[in-house]
């Protein structure tokens, strides 16, 4: 698979300078002065509490994880002064957790179950370390109770509930059992296992359509589909439960009735090892794309006092049903008229907890590690406050390719395709949504396509701002898809105008190299410039001249004045047009005139010419498309888990052709005419690189 290398630049974290106000300690993040001259103010998380070194706990932690949780729980540890061992697969051993960390360990090779789902290696790495304690993060081992009994029996502590909690709220079948008990609110639905397609047809016949069919261990949206049909409940039981059983080496399954059009909204819950319980207010994870959350705040704009409150005891009084002692979480599905329904809990600490640490002021990690020491909470349910807002995006990789998120690391098909959280915090939800337009605006990634600009539009939706979202919001929203951002007539000129300046600066500065001149595409001499430029397969009529930093551009008939530092060599660019502070991205441009800006959050190609060169360029000859109808090509890297064809098969428009597994979800590839199968290149069990053949048609 080709190798591209990932830079992402973490403009959030360049200097790092605190100050405290008279309610709360912030974080300010200064990004470097040749990015940008802003501030932002973010998360009051980590070091919001202060630790007391004489609350001895563990000399030793190992994370039993990867990626950006294990650097999280990294951080708090060298807070209280504790050392940490980071494992890893092979293809994980210049990660930036292992880098952190003070040990690290191979565990295995890439796939999960050889190294990260890996229990002897992982036991062997604690007894080679001398770890008193594992803290699992969230995702592969975080609730398994075989894992947490085998801890027990090493006398190491598992830095999360007890195994008679991971096991009641780790199976939904009987979590939901529990939770009738406890007078929590529940979802209709059938309560026990469904053993097979025709079991699952029959049972979601009884409930009535639509059903959700999801994994009884599952979790992360992983395992689960809608069905609106009998059709679609068969599709949707083979899927759930091969994804399942890959992803949680369980593929029971379970069905309950589909509450359309609702809210998704989960309270944070701690408890201790003496009976204690608090819920830490609510965050709401309706924006979802997949059965994914995308993105998630905190507080949610939809409740009121009475039905937090309300929330909130029915999630303790969950908790205190199985005894329950760590970080956790219950989720709930909440309608439009504020009733709300039991949906399962989450014995683990979540992505998205950095929200509720920013509200609250807890740093969650700290009170796990405390907790299981065997310290009482520290705080009462009076003592937890709601102050100001915040907002996390996850920063997914929406191809995986054989890189990572600095050089040197890698992003590999095996795991998830979250980059980075992304988290701001302010006020109030204005300011903490302005922060982060302007930090997606201001992030910087290259090599891989990524999800920043879906994130940048639904942070600045009408219908999102206004609080009116709903789990199918991206549907609502996007019926045929995210197109990216849609340019009013004003923008259009602006994103012309900015494109057209930095052709102009660059060819200026071409004209000069090292104090002697160079043969320049333009004269020297030309007062005003002459540009044809196309977007979007549409031509525009450009004239530029510059004074200084700024450029007088006429687009089209209108005029705009675009001022900038054209510092050509800085990945982003802070540009003024007519008075509006604009930052963009120039991901690439060529001689020929080709350039790419990310401007909005989407990125635009743009095509510019002097006005002589775009008349000559009509005599040129126009390249064929090729015509690929005939073959199945891999949309992105992944693991063939199925071939359903053979040379000879005749296949229809729309037929299943091959399962392919990408970033542990299954995805079905579809023939797009009807034809006679000709080869098959791959087998169940390859792995495929985007754009790799499948299979092709006669």
């Amino acid at each position: 698979m080709a190798g591209l290398w990932v830079r992402t630049v973490a403009l959030l974290a360049a200097r790092r300078h605190w100050r405290r106000s008279s309610q709360q300690l912030l974080w300010t993040l200064k990004r470097a002065p040749v990015y940008s001259q802003q501030c932002l103010v973010v998360s009051r998380s980590l070091s919001s509490v202060e630790y007391e070194p004489k609350e001895k706990t563990f000399d030793k932690i190992l994370i039993a994880n990867r990626g950006e949780i294990a650097c999280r729980v990294i951080k708090t540890c060298r807070k209280m002064g504790i050392r940490t061992v980071a494992i890893h697969s092979d293809v994980d051993a210049s990660s930036v957790h292992v880098k952190m960390a003070d040990e690290a360990v191979c565990v295995g090779p890439a796939p999960t179950s050889k190294s990260y789902l890996n229990m002897d290696a992982i036991m062997e790495a604690i007894k080679k370390t001398g770890a008193q304690a594992v803290h699992p993060g969230y995702g592969f081992l975080s609730e398994n109770k075989e894992f947490a009994k085998c801890l027990a029996a090493e006398d190491v502590t598992f830095i999360g509930p007890d195994t008679h909690a991971i096991q009641a709220m780790g199976d939904k079948i009987e979590s939901k059992l529990l939770a009738k008990r406890a007078k929590v609110n529940t979802i209709p639905g059938f309560d026990g296992v469904v053993k097979d397609a025709d079991e699952a047809v029959r049972i979601a016949r009884e409930i009535g359509y639509p059903v959700m069919i999801k994994a009884s261990a599952g979790g992360g949206g992983k395992g689960m589909r809608i069905a609106w049909d009998d059709e679609e409940t068969r599709d949707g039981f083979r899927f759930s439960s091969q994804e399942a059983a890959s992803s949680f080496g369980d593929d029971r399954l379970l069905i309950e009735k589909f509450i359309d059009n609702p809210r998704h909204i989960e309270i944070q819950v701690l408890g201790d090892k003496h009976g204690n319980a608090l819920w830490l207010n609510e965050r709401e994870c309706s924006i979802q794309r997949r059965n994914q959350k995308v993105v998630e705040e905190a507080p949610s704009i939809f409740l009121d006092p009475e039905t937090r409150r309300a929330m909130g005891e029915q999630a303790v009084a969950l908790a205190k049903a199985v005894k329950y002692s760590s970080a956790g979480t219950v989720e709930f599905l909440v309608d439009s008229q504020k009733n709300f329904y039991f949906l399962e809990m989450n014995t683990r600490l979540q992505v998205e907890h950095p929200v509720t640490e920013c509200i609250t002021g807890l740093d969650l990690v700290q009170e796990m590690i405390l907790v299981a020491k065997g310290y009482p909470l520290r705080h009462k349910q009076e003592d937890i406050p709601i102050s100001g807002w915040a907002v996390e995006c996850r920063v997914y990789a929406e191809v995986r390719v054989d890189s990572g998120i600095q050089p040197g690391s890698d992003i590999s098909i095996y795991y998830d395709p979250m980059i980075s959280k992304l988290v701001t915090y302010g006020s109030d939800r204005a300011e903490a949504l302005k922060r982060m337009e302007d930090a997606l605006d201001s992030y910087v990634i290259r090599g891989v396509t990524h999800n920043i600009p879906l994130l940048r539009e639904v942070i600045i939706n009408t219908r999102f701002v206004k609080g009116d979202i709903s789990t199918k919001f991206l549907s609502d929203v996007y019926p045929d898809g995210f197109k990216g951002h849609m340019l009013t007539p004003s923008e259009r000129d602006q994103l012309l105008a900015i494109a057209s300046s930095l052709f102009v600066a660059s060819q200026l500065r071409a004209q000069r190299f090292q104090e002697h001149s160079r043969v320049p595409v333009i004269r020297p001499d030309v007062a005003k410039w002459e540009l044809s430029v196309k977007l979007h397969d549409e031509d525009h009529t450009v004239v530029a001249s510059n004074n200084g930093p700024t450029f007088n551009v006429e687009v089209d008939g209108s005029k705009l004045n675009v001022t900038s530092t054209w510092n050509l060599a800085s990945p982003l660019l802070s540009v003024n047009v007519d008075g509006t502070q604009r930052t963009v991205q120039c991901l690439s441009r060529d001689a020929g005139g080709n350039m790419s800006i990310q401007f909005l959050g989407t990125v635009y190609k743009v095509h510019i010419l002097t006005k002589l060169a775009a008349e000559l360029n009509k005599f040129m000859l126009e390249k064929v498309p090729k015509d690929t109808s005939s073959t199945l090509c891999s949309p992105m890297p992944g693991v063939v888990v199925a071939v359903s064809v053979k040379p000879g098969d005749m296949v229809a428009e729309g037929q299943e052709i091959c399962v392919i597994e990408a970033m542990k979800m299954q995805n079905s590839m579809t023939a797009g005419k009807m034809g006679k199968v000709k080869l098959v290149h791959c087998k169940a069990g390859d792995t495929v690189g985007e754009g790799d053949l499948l299979v092709e048609l006669e």
